[in-house]
């Protein structure tokens, strides 16, 4: 009995060795699920859109990241620094592109599937955020940028033409006149550095080389320069002004919401993000919002401030890239789900729920953003989109990013004399590996 009971148990042993050596080839694995780590913006429609775009060959499910982008970057390199292979899909700031490339955790789009994430129907500005080495290594799916939000009875007051390109120069003296503030990101993290880049870029000049900047820690650091001091002036010129509002140096994208409709006082001049109309107009009659439809109508808006009067302002650059993860077990269904949602019909529904722009010109001109926002506002968007400045695109961004933070934070210490030649200096030193953040 005893040899027959173990005759029975290795029999059933190898049964079950056998099915789960058919398992592991993928015989019985069943339909497939793509996991999408996504950021919690817009939440809703991007869960649409992964019940849409999954088909009968396999199913997507979301994934939520930390709301904080370098919480994001962390989560997403431990994983595929580790090689894992349940990383199939992920919502990527675009700034983090050029790492996640370099390091080869990102699978290529090729062929037809590279001409259609990026066809000539993606704006320039979003376009740029996608490319590493001539490959396309990412799909855009939303694009964000600032415009210079403020209450038009404030300008016409201080007798500001906002139909006409503004300077920082010139915002922040007629905030000053007229009691008003001016409203900025300039906290010690990453938004910070988004406004340092674009008034470096609206002077003509860049942290990084463009041209050295794939060269890595190589790269020619060109913070100290002219472009350098007059993006320093105006910081300087903001802190020492009325205009600068007290929480200056922690204030981020929602802390100056809340000046624009004040209870008192004539409002402000705010440059953020293209959230800003849904969420004012979701606020109508509710604290924090225009008081009715009548204050809702003196919120306006404009192209980002000049930091050089005669010289074209470079709008900041963001949103989302979806990348696929180089070590899927399923990277052709993953890059077909990653065309599905980034394609038109899904960057309008984000547009419409959500807020969260497009990067597709086609979907500016569709009839349910008409319908949803005014056209100069979508025309606003577009033309910021399409000319606006890249943050550097450099596979080291999180260390230039955070050498950028630790010598122009806070901003109330800025010195043109000073500030530029600190960065660069401390800059360099970091990317040569000759000192520590």
């Amino acid at each position: 009995m005893a040899t027959t009971r173990r005759r029975t148990a290795v029999m059933v042993a190898s049964l079950a060795l056998g099915s789960s050596l058919l398992a592991a080839c993928g015989g019985s694995e069943g339909k497939p699920t793509l996991n999408w780590y996504i950021n919690p913006d817009g939440q809703d429609t991007l869960n649409k859109l992964a019940e849409d775009c999954s088909t009968d060959d396999y199913d997507i499910a979301i994934q939520l990241l930390p709301a904080s982008a370098t919480d994001q970057r962390t989560q997403l390199a431990r994983r595929l620094a580790a090689g894992d292979s349940s990383t199939d899909l992920m919502s990527l700031d675009p700034v983090f592109v050029p790492e996640f490339a370099n390091a080869k955790w990102l699978k290529p789009f090729e062929g037809d599937l590279a001409d259609q994430v990026l066809d000539d129907d993606v704006l320039k500005g979003a376009a740029e955020t996608v490319t590493w080495n001539d490959q396309v290594v990412a799909a855009p799916q939303w694009a964000n940028t600032q415009v210079v939000w403020f209450r038009k009875s404030l300008a016409e007051a201080a007798g500001l033409d906002m139909s006409q390109p503004v300077t920082w120069d010139q915002v922040i003296d007629a905030a000053s006149e007229e009691g008003g503030t001016v409203g900025v990101q300039a906290n010690r993290y990453e938004a910070y550095v988004v406004w340092i880049n674009s008034l470096i870029q609206g002077a003509g000049g860049n942290i990084l080389d463009p041209d050295t900047v794939e060269d890595g820690r190589d790269a020619k650091v060109t913070i100290d320069s002219a472009a350098g001091k007059d993006a320093a002036a105006v910081i300087e010129k903001l802190a020492d002004s009325p205009a600068a509002q007290p929480d200056l140096t922690t204030s981020n994208e929602g802390t100056s919401l809340g000046q624009m409709f004040p209870e008192n006082g004539p409002g402000e001049f705010m440059t953020n993000w293209t959230f800003v109309y849904k969420n004012y107009e979701g606020l109508i009659g509710k604290p924090g919002g225009p008081a009715d439809e009548q204050a809702f109508e003196d919120l306006g808006y404009a192209r980002y401030p000049q930091t050089v009067e005669g010289e074209e302002s470079r709008p900041p650059i963001g949103g989302i890239d979806i990348g696929v993860g180089a070590f899927s077990k399923h990277p052709d269904f993953a890059q077909e789900a990653a065309v599905c949602v980034t394609n038109a019909e899904a960057q309008s529904a984000l547009a419409v729920n959500e807020g969260l722009m497009p990067s597709r010109q086609s979907v500016y001109d569709s009839a349910e953003l008409k319908e949803a926002y005014p056209a100069d506002l979508l025309q606003l968007y577009s033309e910021s989109v399409d000319t606006g400045g890249p943050r550097p695109k450099s596979a080291f961004y999180s260390q230039v990013s955070s050498a950028i933070q630790s010598r122009w934070h806070s901003p109330r210490s800025v010195s043109p004399d000073s500030t530029p030649k600190q960065s660069a200096d401390f800059l360099t030193a970091i990317l040569r590996g000759e000192a520590l953040l």
